[in-house]
């Protein structure tokens, strides 16, 4: 669906249940349509918070010296993989802050290791890397990737990431082009309500999916962490009153519900954040207003409140299959049913669909 700037703004703003129960309703006939009723669960590895980078938000800071650090040992994340194909996820996510600890043959090592005992997807999300690096990656047989742009006012996002030490500024969504030009199936998002982010710069966040042919989308509400600049100084770096995003339940909502509009065969979670904020029903209400995808936690529970992106993270203390019983149990309460298979994105196949055809046609030339 298109949407024009004026109509997303209009929604982003608007108050009144009843109009804002049409947009949930419309997203989830959308959903329904495009990617079905199956809710597809992504097994999560969160394998090091070791992070060269400081940026302003996030708790992984190298700048945050209260932070105890880690980094899982291949045996370690490969018992989290076996837990993953026990429980018969169809796709493990390997996450990691940008850790310069981390050897590009070793990461490639463990992708081919993955991929030669498991018929799971394998989905990277490991920071700004060069593109011989990503290429040598997708060699290895990565799937997906994901790699959040933030926000696409680029005075913002300078100001919030600053590049790592001794390294240049990066292009983000230069680099979502190049991992497309690869191969991957690509993943992005933004936070909703960082301070001193507008209306318009939501707006044009949402734009910016579209345009980017994106085959998962991640959005969450920005949650301080007392440890960072922004959680600790929040007020200097607000917007105005009126032109500043709240960073809400509701927002997250209805940012979620117009990416679904905006982008129908696009893969997109409802995410831990959303349990953050409503323990109770958030990744549920997230599922009705156009989420299908749930990334229930694999990784060690020693570890789990080490990966403190922001504070009081949901499910922090749950087992694995305490956290596949939890969300199988959610995902029937509300009448749906879980996926099987790797959940490859509608929007990834019609594109590797598309490409055969014109090959089919070459060939025939």
């Amino acid at each position: 669906m298109t949407l024009p700037k004026q109509q997303i703004l209009d929604w982003l703003t608007e108050q009144r249940p009843r109009r804002l129960d049409e947009l949930w309703a419309l997203a989830d006939q959308t959903r329904r349509e495009h990617v079905g009723d199956a809710v597809h669960l992504r097994g999560l590895i969160e394998f090091s918070n070791i992070c060269q980078r400081n940026c302003l938000y996030c708790g992984l800071r190298t700048g945050n010296a209260k932070l105890s650090r880690y980094r899982l040992t291949e045996d370690e994340i490969m018992d989290c993989v076996g837990q993953a194909v026990a429980f018969n996820y169809g796709t493990v996510v390997l996450q990691s802050g940008e850790d310069p600890g981390i050897d590009l043959d070793w990461l490639c090592a463990l992708v081919r290791r993955i991929k030669s005992e498991t018929d799971m997807a394998v989905t990277l999300s490991v920071g700004e890397w060069e593109d011989d690096a990503l290429q040598h990656m997708r060699d290895a047989g990565a799937d997906r990737y994901l790699l959040r742009f933030e926000t696409s006012n680029a005075k913002l996002f300078d100001r919030i990431h600053p590049p790592a030490p001794g390294q240049p500024k990066r292009d983000r969504m230069e680099i979502l082009r190049t991992l497309r030009r690869l191969g991957f199936e690509v993943g992005s998002g933004v936070m909703i309500g960082i301070p001193g982010q507008t209306w318009s710069d939501l707006a044009d966040d949402l734009l910016a999916f579209a345009e980017l042919d994106l085959d998962m989308i991640g959005v969450g509400p920005y949650i301080p962490h007392p440890d960072t600049p922004l959680g600790k100084y929040l007020e200097h770096y607000m917007a105005s009153e009126d032109l500043q995003v709240p960073a809400t339940e509701l927002m997250t909502y209805k940012v979620l519900a117009l990416t679904r509009l905006l982008c129908p065969d696009t893969n997109i979670p409802a995410t831990t954040a959303l349990a953050t904020l409503n323990t109770k029903s958030g990744r549920e209400l997230g599922l009705q207003r156009g989420a299908n995808i749930i990334m229930p936690n694999l990784s060690p529970t020693e570890h789990r409140g080490a990966y403190e992106i922001y504070p009081d993270k949901a499910c922090i203390k749950d087992s694995a299959g305490q956290c596949l019983l939890c969300v199988t149990g959610r995902v029937a309460m509300i009448g749906r049913s879980v996926g099987k298979g790797r959940g490859d994105s509608p929007n990834a196949q019609q594109r590797r669909d598309a490409d055969s055809a014109i090959e089919s046609i070459g060939g025939d030339s």
